[in-house]
């Protein structure tokens, strides 16, 4: 098949960190995805947990060192010219699966072709081509200048948070599952009298419940007077699951057209969800008692087609004060229950 020109691009994505209702943790993951034809190109691989090998969190060395790689000055790291394209967000292992494709350079003009699933040295086009994407034909001069604009630095982002509150218990143990799923946290009664230069280390600050509006107040003063365009985030119940799930969305800068997850309603009835292509969705419900105890409840888990989905709950388990938290491998939203349907 002949390669067709694309336009080629990158946009800074997120692989969605989190504390999951089982216990267990996946880890926030920022990197450069690839835009193909002003479509991310992770997008099209239904139901894909991976991120490319231009993540943010990677010493400056080895990233700089995969943006070479993808501009053909170094050799293929795969037999038969292969690349790693998307790579497994915990553990980057071969052994894990990753999609690789065969990148060579035509004249002046950068060819992708031969999509497949990999898990070993060998890759099996017969079993494991992605035999619907591409191959792709991308000019010389626009696929250079979008590579080498990274290596300036600017792909890293602030992966850290501030968080304001008065329940130091709860704090801890909110900035402890932060920092094992990849994202830095610090604990503080106040911004006042931080110095400018640490405070352009968080990419949000996060208040609990019982902050005052004054504290909340002074605290934005702090950081626009350090010139830091900042995320808020206003916690809505003292449950970590919940918070870190607010957090990571804060965090995701990206474009809002380039997320898979776009919309999550949710009122006593049922949850409305909204994603942009084919991908997994896990539905978590939160609740707190009248103890002021958690409880947490599996509601979905599956994956879903473009459009609006219509997902339902159970009345007994989001009765009183319950929250909703939908993820997809790539984003995470966070909604309130409400009583009546919304307007």
């Amino acid at each position: 098949m002949a390669a067709e020109y694309a336009t080629f691009g990158l946009a800074p994505a997120t692989r969605a960190g989190g504390v999951l209702a089982d216990g267990d943790f996946q880890v926030h993951r920022d990197f450069m995805d690839f835009i193909v034809d002003g479509r991310p190109l992770l997008f099209r691989l239904s139901d894909l947990d991976a991120v490319s090998p231009l993540a943010s969190d990677v010493p400056p060395a080895i990233f700089t060192a995969q943006v070479r790689s993808l501009l053909l000055e170094t050799d293929p790291p795969l037999p038969g010219g292969r690349y790693v394209i998307y790579g497994c967000p915990e553990c980057e292992d071969l052994a894990c699966g990753a999609v690789t494709a065969v990148i060579l350079r035509d004249g002046e003009d950068f060819v992708w072709r031969d999509f497949a699933w990999q898990t070993g040295e060998q890759a099996d086009l017969e079993f494991n081509g992605y035999h619907g994407i591409g191959p792709y034909r991308f000019p010389g001069a626009e696929y250079r200048t979008a590579l080498a604009a990274l290596l300036d630095g600017a792909a890293h982002t602030r992966r850290r948070v501030l968080l304001i509150g008065a329940r130091v218990a709860l704090l801890a143990k909110l900035a402890a599952s932060l920092r094992t799923i990849g994202i830095g946290a610090d604990i503080t009664h106040d911004a006042a009298g931080v110095p400018a230069g640490e405070l352009r280390a968080y990419g949000a600050v996060a208040f609990g419940r019982a902050v005052t509006e004054e504290t909340r107040t002074a605290a934005r003063r702090a950081f626009a007077d350090a010139g830091v365009d900042v995320a808020h985030v206003d916690g809505l119940a003292p449950i970590v699951p919940l918070l870190v799930a607010q957090i990571e969305h804060a965090l995701d800068r990206g474009p809002a057209g380039r997320r898979r997850l776009t919309r999550l309603t949710a009122t006593a009835d049922g949850a409305d969800v909204d994603v942009t292509s084919p991908c997994r969705v896990r539905l978590t419900a939160y609740r707190l008692d009248r103890l002021h105890r958690t409880h947490t409840h599996e509601v979905f888990d599956g994956v879903l087609g473009p459009g609006g989905h219509r997902i339902a709950l159970n009345t007994r388990t989001v009765k009183g004060e319950s929250y909703v938290v939908a993820r997809t491998p790539g984003s995470v939203l966070v909604a309130a229950v409400t009583r009546e349907a919304p307007g």
